[in-house]
């Protein structure tokens, strides 16, 4: 979350960055909480002075024998104390009621960050692998049928097991995304990333320290509740991202200047609703409720996140480049930023299979496997991520940063759409063929059941 101070010197930057990520809150109720809230500390702090000075009277009234004055002095301390009750009660409720406005105030975006109302506004930076493209098929085909025509992808099992949205990747679709996950992890492990295999389950104060709660909570899938029921901090859900369980380990610590940059990578399957997802994208595997990603967690000196940033976009883009797969990286405008980002660029790759209107010149679509995010000391602040500069001096907030390194059944999109051959096999990028058993091309494997050869005609 933002800081109140932040929001008391700066209210009109807090407003323009409200309006700009067109978030609905009330920031006059908040301010206004602020004020009244501030204006009764300082009523109790009055109070407690003029308390403390009438009880230090007490005693020497009744050694001077002055007993009516000491009853009165003590009737008035009294009276001080019911009176201070009663604004501290106040006060706990207004912090419990300010907070919880705090919540759903947004990060505010970075100064240079372009001003749009939605994604048609984000700017494109580059593109990368454009000029050296393979030759694919004059038709290619979009990996929902391939998928199938290969049985490697199957989605009415999927479907029948756990319902719309799920799907089994089957022998070497299997492969093909363990093999992903393992030559991600080996690749960010040279650019110094520790490993960490995280809980799945995560509980509502490690969501709330991310900012996934209060927002988001129609997304999540909870464990053992409904979603409209009150939620407790130790109820549990299932990661949205490895994000959530990683940059919660060091929640409320506080770390010493030495340990910082951290770099963690972290494999996990995810899980959303996408609650109100519809269209193309949600044919296929592109839209998922349950999916495979490795995840790059940071944190670092407030001093240092700028050139972590652009780091951590280099870091997520290199396993494209050596899949030799082509992809763009995009800036995110104020109104496709997200709710606690300060800063975030998208790193989107080339799938030709589909071809959609905002795709590039070549035809096909573009696909998000990355959003690399700056998000200042707005986690931190959530979360009580501190770090102390010098062992003798205050500890401060750290800031966050986090990318996916990246999505994977996005990239198995792309792979299977731009490695695609007119016999309908895909070749194996040669950076994945050790951890596919030196497979250099995905030729499938025949369908198994009735359903294969038709009803009732199995020879």
């Amino acid at each position: 979350m933002i800081s109140r101070q932040y929001l008391r010197e700066h209210p009109e930057e807090v407003r323009e960055g409200i309006e700009h990520k067109g978030v609905d809150v009330d920031l006059d109720r908040i301010l206004e909480l602020d004020e009244e809230w501030r204006d009764l500390k300082g009523r109790g702090d009055t109070l407690r002075h003029e308390r403390n000075e009438v009880s230090s009277k007490i005693g020497r009234l009744k050694q001077e024998g002055k007993e009516e004055e000491a009853q009165e002095a003590i009737d008035k301390s009294q009276d001080l104390k019911a009176e201070l009750q009663q604004i501290e009660a106040r006060a706990d409720e207004l912090e419990d009621e300010l907070h919880d406005a705090m919540l759903h105030l947004p990060q505010v975006p970075d100064d240079d960050v372009p001003v749009g109302e939605d994604e048609s506004e984000n700017v494109e930076r580059r593109r990368e692998g454009f000029d050296d493209l393979r030759a694919v098929p004059d038709d290619v085909t979009p990996h929902y049928d391939l998928g199938e025509d290969l049985d490697i992808l199957d989605f009415d099992r999927g479907a029948k097991v756990s319902g719309g949205g799920f799907y089994f990747a089957k022998g070497e679709g299997a492969m093909l995304e363990h093999a992903l996950i393992q030559f991600f992890l080996e690749v960010h492990r040279e650019q110094g990333y520790t490993d960490v295999f995280p809980p799945i389950p995560v509980n509502s104060k490690s969501m709330e320290g991310t900012g996934q709660f209060p927002k988001f909570v129609e997304d999540a899938y909870r464990v053992g509740d409904e979603n409209a029921d009150d939620i407790d901090d130790d109820d549990l859900w299932l990661l949205p991202t490895a994000e959530v369980p990683v940059t919660n380990m060091y929640r409320d610590e506080i770390l010493l200047d030495d340990d910082l940059p951290i770099k963690h990578q972290a494999y996990s399957p995810n899980f959303r609703r996408e609650a109100g997802e519809h269209g193309t994208e949600t044919r296929g595997i592109v839209r998922v409720h349950q999916f495979n990603k490795v995840e790059l967690v940071n944190f670092v000196r407030p001093e240092h996140s700028d050139e972590r940033f652009e780091a951590l976009v280099e870091e997520a883009e290199e396993v494209l480049k050596r899949l030799n797969l082509p992809y763009r990286i995009l800036e995110m405008c104020t109104g496709d930023l997200g709710f606690t980002q300060a800063k975030k660029y998208d790193i989107e790759v080339w799938a030709p299979g589909d071809d959609m209107e905002d795709g590039p010149e070549q035809g096909g679509r573009w696909l998000e496997v990355s959003s690399v995010s700056n998000f200042r000391d707005f986690q931190a602040r959530r979360a009580g991520l501190r770090f102390r500069p010098e062992r003798h001096e205050s500890a401060e907030y750290l800031h966050t940063l986090n990318g996916s390194g990246v999505a994977v059944p996005r990239v198995v999109v792309a792979i299977l759409e731009y490695y695609q051959n007119d016999d309908g096999t895909v070749d194996v990028p040669e950076p994945l063929q050790p951890y596919m058993g030196g497979r250099e091309v995905i030729e499938g494997s025949e369908k198994v059941g009735e359903s294969a050869v038709g009803a009732g005609e199995k020879e």
